[in-house]
């Protein structure tokens, strides 16, 4: 018998408010009206971590939320999806989205993955380097090639200038190369780092993106697309976006058309994870009795938040009472303030979720754990 037949429903769970996604939408579209969002979900592959795990159709980049029903609402919506992998494409095509609304990001691509891009009509995809024009000329050659350059913003949660970008320096002789092969160059990418918060970061990149869509030109190549990448927080989207904007009108013209890949500013704000308190450890002993008790719950740093190990990200959970239907000689709950340490399901001892936190009362087993803004981790 499943656990729903016994009566036990314990599994974590999301809780999705799709009127959040729309609101977020709107809110992009007053503050970046020029700039069309291609939305990056994560797709998770069967076979990720296994024996091929080292190409991109395997283990694609770490993105945003896959959710079937969040990208059938963005397709709708009308934006455009950024894919990293032959899943990513695979999943995003499966919606009906139109090819010509897919960028394929991943600056290093698997063989496998291209051939599946030039059979399903994707062109426009992204390079960094010599190597990977060798691969595009190979697999996909009528592709329209963007370049990416290196940016980063110094506080940013994740800097993925640490992996991905080409020097500027290098662009002429990047473009230059691409030329010789008979590839299209068509525009220009960055991407400042995850959860970026500094405006100054933007507006340099779009500096340097400028610089090199005249190289582009003078190699006689119809420069016409810039991508500003994503790391767009939700704290700081209003005073960010104002300097995109000015840094836009500033330095490139009407027609160049400009996309960026805002993936957790959609999904973040938008889901509730909810997760079962499993067991507890009460203090017993006098010497440890000004620790915080020990909380032990469905999910942990190896699922829904994964971000508390990479961005180490904290988790701010709330109680919701309900106790123990098989707890016998259940006493009066106590009222008050009480600490706790929240502990994932594995037997990791790194399976933390949150070191300390103040509930409003006592919690048991049984209770569930509410953590709001949920919507952006990867999927466990």
């Amino acid at each position: 018998m499943s656990n729903r037949e016994w009566g036990i429903t314990d599994e974590p769970f999301f809780v999705a408010d799709l009127g959040q996604v729309i609101r977020q939408h709107r809110r992009w579209r007053v503050n970046l009206p020029n700039v069309h969002p291609f939305y990056g979900a994560y797709v998770k592959s069967t076979t990720c971590c296994g024996t091929r795990a080292n190409t991109d159709d395997r283990c694609p980049a770490v993105k945003c939320n896959p959710d079937p029903t969040l990208l059938r609402l963005l397709a709708e919506l009308g934006t455009g999806f950024d894919c990293a992998s032959t899943e990513e494409l695979r999943v995003v095509l499966n919606l009906g989205v139109d090819p010509s609304r897919i960028i394929f990001a991943n600056p290093c691509k698997s063989a496998s993955s291209l051939l599946f891009a030039a059979r399903t009509g994707v062109t426009l995809t992204i390079f960094d380097n010599l190597d990977e024009l060798e691969t595009i000329r190979a697999f996909l050659p009528n592709a329209r090639l963007v370049l990416r350059i290196y940016a980063c913003d110094n506080d940013a949660l994740i800097k993925l200038g640490e992996k991905f970008g080409a020097p500027v320096e290098t662009s002429f002789i990047l473009m230059q190369r691409a030329r010789e092969l008979g590839l299209e160059v068509c525009g220009v990418s960055f991407h400042v780092g995850t959860g970026a918060s500094n405006a100054s970061a933007y507006v340099s990149a779009i500096g340097h993106a400028k610089m090199v869509f005249e190289l582009g030109k003078g190699l006689g190549y119809d420069m016409n697309l810039l991508d500003i990448g994503g790391g767009y927080q939700d704290s700081s989207f209003e005073k960010i976006a104002q300097s995109i904007r000015g840094a836009l009108v500033e330095v490139f013209p009407s027609r160049t058309r400009i996309i960026a890949e805002p993936g957790r500013y959609y999904a973040r704000s938008a889901y509730t994870l909810a997760c079962n308190v499993l067991s507890r450890r009460c203090h017993i002993a006098e010497a440890a009795q000004g620790r915080p008790e020990m909380l032990y719950q469905n999910d942990g740093v190896y699922g829904s938040f994964m971000n508390v190990l990479l961005e180490k990200e904290v988790a701010h959970p709330s109680l919701i009472p309900c106790g123990s239907p098989y707890r016998l000689g259940d006493s009066k709950r106590a009222r008050g303030p009480h600490r706790y340490s929240i502990w994932g399901p594995t037997c990791d001892s790194v399976d933390c979720v949150v070191r300390e936190t103040t509930l409003e009362s006592e919690v048991r087993v049984g209770d569930w754990l509410k953590y709001s803004n949920m919507g952006g981790e990867p999927p466990s």
